[in-house]
């Protein structure tokens, strides 16, 4: 029984869509287009059990010079707190991405094909009683027509999902 439900498990993740699943798909997701000017967003995150902890809205403000951006997000929250992160951002041959911010560990990296972009990094989280937790999150974006993106990011702590990050993001 155990040999079979490994060999299910196994065969399951290895259907797991790649980004090269969105080679052709359109409207082309550039983050150096669409993350240039104002972006409002709206989202929430959920805990491992999918009970929605905080709901947010972030303004992003974008600017690329070249194939360098900085995006400047400040967030909101439901609970009436507030946060600021801003990120570098720099486009690189072949569709690819990498990123920095202050609370990222390391480089994000990702890549951009058809209407998906799908980024990797660490997070260091800061909890409310000032501990901090390191996070990995598996970013992936979808750009939906010219002004919207949908954002879903899972974060997992030893391998396994601690939360989940859904956004909407609409350019103005």
């Amino acid at each position: 029984m155990r040999v079979l439900l490994l060999s299910l498990c196994l065969l399951l993740g290895g259907c797991a869509a790649g980004i090269e699943d969105y080679q052709g798909t359109k409207p082309a997701l550039e983050l150096d287009k669409f993350f240039n000017g104002k972006v409002l967003a709206h989202g929430m995150f959920q805990d491992y059990s999918g009970k929605v902890i905080k709901r947010f809205t972030v303004v992003v403000e974008g600017k690329w010079q070249g194939n360098t951006g900085t995006l400047d997000e400040h967030f909101t929250y439901s609970d009436g707190s507030t946060q600021r992160r801003v990120w570098t951002l720099e486009k690189l041959p072949g569709g690819q991405y990498q990123g920095q911010a202050s609370d990222v560990i390391g480089t994000a990296k990702g890549k951009a094909v058809g209407m998906a972009f799908q980024w990797g990094y660490t997070l260091r989280l800061t909890m409310d009683d000032g501990d901090t937790l390191d996070v990995t999150m598996d970013d992936w974006m979808y750009q939906l027509d010219a002004r919207h993106l949908m954002n879903r990011t899972t974060m997992k702590k030893f391998g396994l999902a601690v939360g989940e990050v859904t956004l909407f993001f609409e350019k103005q």
